[in-house]
């Protein structure tokens, strides 16, 4: 169907399609070659995606200066667009301590005009229920499901006042548009515009740190933590400067983005061990105990999460 569809908006059948990236969701990319240019073609069976919204986001996102896939064509009801392609220099393939600096500019410049610029109109609320669901995941399928453990009493009420913390901290932020994915693996290094930016699909509002910590605290590659905090707080003076937030302590703001880091890692286990058991992908386990890492050492840092940092350094960590 995908070729069929492609050669009607083409006017040709000449074109030659290969694997453009794999994809932790039911998406699938093609790289087109035609008459020496390239273009991607995505498939989001709609039954699973909704392409709509990741053209309509683009399109957005585009508006305003950042750098995403122009739509060249689009078939919402088969789950088919038809993109420009940003190449396949990927972030987590370009990074190392001669880079970082000067990659991590470039993709905090476009966080900024995300933050400060994207209409949050018609997005949905990252609110608490979204937030325990995803927190939920990390109970269900990683404690649960891989790694076979039942929470007694103790344990339960543990992280029930873990998550009611998380939470708080999280509608505590000022709220804005939220990428939901803004990490190595979704951005695109390009020789203009840098950084091309993929898989915003999901975009909401929420908390202003959620892509800032998803970024410095990425799921596939650490940072000694001295530059993320720096890093962290050179944002919040971006931040400020554009009026995104009120002034604010660095303290204040450095536990916000902890602990928005957390609810993230949490989640993110949780769905690194349904991808392996409910979707047969069984690579994302390898980044498990770095994400659980960065949780751990949050908790250590602050006495309310002593708990949980014991209960995942003893019970969970070994496992994984």
């Amino acid at each position: 169907m995908l070729q069929k569809w492609l050669a009607e908006v083409l006017a040709s059948e000449s074109f030659e399609l290969t694997p453009a990236s794999s994809d932790a969701s039911f998406r699938r990319y093609w790289r087109v070659a035609l008459d020496g240019a390239t273009l991607i073609a995505m498939d989001a069976p709609p039954t699973h995606e909704d392409c709509g919204r990741f053209a309509d986001l683009s399109h957005r996102f585009r508006g305003i200066g950042v750098n995403t896939p122009e739509i060249h064509a689009e078939n919402r009801e088969q789950g088919f667009l038809l993109l420009s392609d940003l190449g396949n220099r990927v972030y987590l393939s370009e990074l190392d301590t001669d880079t970082v600096d000067r990659l991590y500019g470039d993709a905090l410049g476009a966080l900024l005009t995300i933050q400060s610029r994207a209409s949050v109109e018609g997005l949905p609320v990252y609110d608490a229920p979204f937030f325990q669901r995803e927190m939920d995941l990390f109970g269900e399928w990683l404690l649960g499901r891989h790694l076979g453990l039942e929470l007694d009493a103790t344990e339960m009420a543990m992280f029930d006042k873990v998550h009611a913390a998380l939470i708080d901290s999280a509608l505590d932020q000022p709220q804005v548009c939220v990428h939901r994915d803004f990490h190595s693996r979704n951005l695109m290094l390009t020789e203009t515009a840098n950084p091309g930016v993929l898989d915003f699909q999901d975009a909401v509002l929420g908390p202003l740190t959620y892509d800032l910590v998803s970024l410095l605290r990425d799921c596939y590659i650490a940072w000694p933590e001295a530059r993320v905090r720096d890093w962290a707080l050179g944002y919040l003076e971006l931040a400020i400067q554009s009026a995104i937030l009120e002034d604010v302590t660095p303290e204040r703001f450095l536990r916000w983005f902890d602990l928005m880091g957390m609810q993230r890692h949490l989640k993110a286990c949780g769905i690194f061990a349904r991808l392996n058991h409910r979707d047969g992908k069984p690579h994302y386990l390898g980044d498990v105990p770095r994400t659980l890492g960065y949780v751990i050492g949050v908790a250590e840092r602050y006495p309310e999460f002593g708990d949980l940092a014991e209960f995942l350094r003893l019970r969970v960590l070994p496992g994984v």
